[in-house]
């Protein structure tokens, strides 16, 4: 079954982003979209998802950015 699931970690400080990700990942999901703030947590989060085996596509918008995982 396909499955995407939909993270909204803007405005926290890490690790949190990272903690809701490796959450989220535990699911299995095929997809994962997570918004984040630049910095930090943009790169602390890409770099969880990539060792989690996912391929990971960053959408910079005005209000931070949004990192999409897929398997």
């Amino acid at each position: 079954m396909w499955r995407l699931v939909q993270i909204n970690t803007r405005g926290m400080s890490c690790p949190q982003p990272v903690i809701m990700a490796k959450n989220a990942v535990a699911e299995k999901p095929v997809a994962i979209e997570i918004l984040v703030d630049t910095g930090a947590p943009k790169s602390n989060v890409t770099r969880f998802l990539k060792n989690a085996g996912y391929k990971v596509e960053v959408k910079d918008e005005e209000d931070g950015t949004i990192l999409i995982g897929r398997r």
